[in-house]
């Protein structure tokens, strides 16, 4: 199978994902009960499949769903106050091909980018546990192994974490003590891995009290770019860079 085709294997199986039932619980009572301002919609109310590029070679991996976001319309980072921040930079930075991402069937293309969380669906007050985090682990290492970035974005500690989680069980480092998170952050593990940068998680939190501003992203990207741009992107052979999808698409009324 080509990079595409296995893409779209993990992404069936995240769909389908009932690993965690306080999150299976929270996710579906939440597409239920819907907000006010979404009561047309059919919400997605399953797990998050990762979005983007099937030859990407950034991989930008966040923490959660949104439970009226990416629980909503299926897709992540997509439809709440953190997706707009984002897209909105990944477009200024030459990343996709528009600055919004409303639905799964709005045209949003990324460039050489794949976006990924580390938890893959909604969790309560947006604090996934522990255990939870380790259950969704085998779904990010295999997108890793896949895709083979040469830069890795982390958008916050908690993803920052988790991956450097993967290379520790994996033998590849000692301990994540040696890597603390830093908004800005950039580091070089091994020659044979990828760059590491970290961000502050574009939460309204942050964005909304100025700890976090557009300018922090786009000096953040420029850098990336620049590594990428290092880089020749190599293609599979018959591969698509469609994002892959799965099977169904929720829909507004």
């Amino acid at each position: 199978m080509n990079r595409n085709q296995q893409l779209r294997v993990i992404a069936q199986e995240v769909c389908e994902c009932r690993k965690c039932p306080r999150l299976v619980k929270y996710r579906e009572r939440v597409a239920r009960e819907k907000r006010r301002a979404y009561r047309q919609w059919t919400y997605w109310g399953r797990a998050i499949p990762g979005f983007g590029d099937a030859s990407a070679k950034l991989f930008i991996l966040g923490l959660a769903p949104a439970a009226h976001g990416g629980n909503r319309t299926g897709r992540v980072f997509t439809g709440d106050r953190s997706g707009d921040f984002l897209y909105a930079a990944l477009y200024k930075a030459g990343l996709a091909n528009q600055p919004t991402s409303l639905h799964r069937d709005d045209g949003l293309h990324l460039e050489n980018t794949y976006i990924a969380a580390a938890v893959r669906c909604a969790p309560p007050a947006n604090k996934p546990l522990p255990k939870e985090i380790l259950n969704c682990r085998d779904y990010l290492r295999r997108e890793l192994a896949v895709l083979r970035p040469k830069v890795i974005l982390a958008l916050g500690k908690i993803a920052w974490d988790a991956y450097l989680e993967i290379l520790k069980q994996e033998g590849k480092i000692a301990s994540r003590a040696a890597f603390p998170f830093a908004h800005g952050a950039e580091v070089t593990i091994a020659d044979d891995l990828p760059r590491l940068f970290g961000v502050f998680h574009p939460s309204q939190q942050n964005t909304q009290t100025g700890k976090l501003t557009e300018a922090m992203y786009a000096t953040v990207f420029r850098r990336i770019r620049a590594v990428l741009n290092e880089i020749p992107n190599q293609t599979d052979v018959g591969q698509s860079s469609s994002p892959p999808e799965a099977n169904e698409r929720p829909r507004s009324h």
